[in-house]
């Protein structure tokens, strides 16, 4: 679930530093899927002629590219530093012999995650050999009420602390979009499972995001 562009409050910062902030607006709109300038400038909150500059410069660092056709996308500078800075987490690295070896032993898809706010970000993913593969991804982010490795690190959580991610997770329109069949579980099923699942001390993803 991709989050919405932040739009850059006026006199939030300093000059220079508000530069700095809306450049790096510019990049959070095209990551949420803005592809034109006015689209970008919509969404920061700035003049074409400003966004056109900023957009530029990026363009020019690397950290955006544009393609013919199809406009602004992420460059790859970003992907750089996003290995870089993941390689840097010493929780990937000691946990990669034991997330290898669980993958090898269960065939089945394996992740490494954080909790960042009310969503899960994931590190690192083994691919499973059995069923069709989860769309997760390295430095995706999903609602923690959505997943099974996120209800997990709800366990320790209050029921109303439960209660507000489930409702934060809940999709707009009621209706997952890319499962727009599948029935949404009450709150006092969901309620329910996480009871369960801590007096168990596991979770499971029961497709609440996606079909098994």
């Amino acid at each position: 679930m991709q989050e919405d562009a932040p739009k850059i409050a006026k006199d939030a910062a300093p000059t220079g530093t508000q530069t700095l902030l809306r450049g790096l607006g510019v990049v959070h709109a095209v990551a949420s899927g803005a592809r034109d300038l006015k689209e970008i400038a919509r969404l920061i909150g700035t003049t074409r002629s400003t966004t056109h500059r900023l957009a530029s410069c990026l363009v020019e660092e690397r950290y955006l590219r544009v393609v013919p056709q199809v406009g602004y996308l992420l460059g790859p500078k970003l992907i750089e530093l996003g290995f870089q800075a993941r390689e840097e987490l010493p929780l990937v690295t000691l946990a990669g012999p034991y997330l290898d070896e669980l993958s090898a032993l269960t065939g089945d898809t394996i992740h490494l995650a954080i909790r960042e706010g009310d969503e899960v970000l994931y590190l690192h993913k083994n691919p499973g050999r059995n069923g069709p593969e989860m769309r997760s991804r390295v430095g995706h982010r999903m609602p923690l009420a959505r997943t099974g490795i996120g209800k997990a690190l709800m366990l320790d959580d209050s029921p109303q602390e439960w209660q507000r991610l489930y409702e934060v997770s809940l999709p707009v329109g009621g209706k997952n979009q890319f499962w727009p069949q599948h029935p949404e579980q009450s709150w006092e099923q969901f309620e329910q499972r996480m009871v369960e699942y801590v007096a168990g001390g596991y979770a499971f993803d029961l497709e609440d995001n996606e079909p098994s």
